[in-house]
């Protein structure tokens, strides 16, 4: 897996954490250079903690689906796209204006955010990719943005949010599809 497919994942896994913060940009009046730093950091850092903790468990695992393995990776990079597309589409999820950068509130959101890239991580364990270029671009990628997401929302409210979710969603649905693809008629 390349660089740039790799960065294309980190994208499409970061729109969640893209689209709370947007949520969280809207409830703040006055927007700090410490909230960037708080949704970056709590987003980025799970969001590379995440597909780590993964990666181990999906190691330990890797040996006895060999065969498969690029079936996994299509199927937990496409359920994941599937439910980031359906979240989207949802009408009724609407912004949320809590303007509670607490441990416990950010704690809550950065693991609700990154469930997604435990997944990824394990499909990722199976790819015998660098899991430590993987788990940084994920991390900053997320990191910005949520800091841009931030801001956006300050400004624009959640006009953003169900496009970002969608975009995450056709990204790990393509690159599942790409990795089927090459694993079953280009290897």
């Amino acid at each position: 897996m390349t660089v740039v497919e790799l960065f294309l994942i980190a994208v499409g896994v970061s729109m969640d954490a893209f689209a709370v913060s947007i949520c969280k940009g809207l409830s703040v009046r006055k927007l700090r250079p410490r909230h960037a730093f708080s949704v970056a950091m709590w987003f980025g850092g799970f969001q590379a903690l995440m597909p780590l903790l993964g990666y181990f468990v999906g190691i330990r695992f890797s040996d006895f689906v060999t065969e498969v393995d690029h079936w996994i990776a299509f199927a937990l990079l496409s359920v994941i796209g599937a439910n980031m597309i359906k979240e989207s589409r949802d009408s009724s999820a609407e912004c949320e204006h809590d303007s509670d950068f607490s441990f416990r509130k950010m704690l809550a959101l950065a693991l609700a955010t990154s469930i997604d890239a435990l997944a990824i991580g394990v499909s990722f364990a199976f790819l015998k990719i660098n899991i430590w270029t993987a788990i940084l671009l994920i991390g900053v990628t997320t990191a910005m943005f949520s800091g841009v997401g931030l801001k956006i929302g300050n400004v624009f409210g959640c006009r953003y949010k169900s496009k970002a979710e969608m975009t995450g969603g056709l990204i790990l649905i393509i690159m599942g599809v790409r990795i089927l693809v090459e694993h079953l008629f280009l290897s």
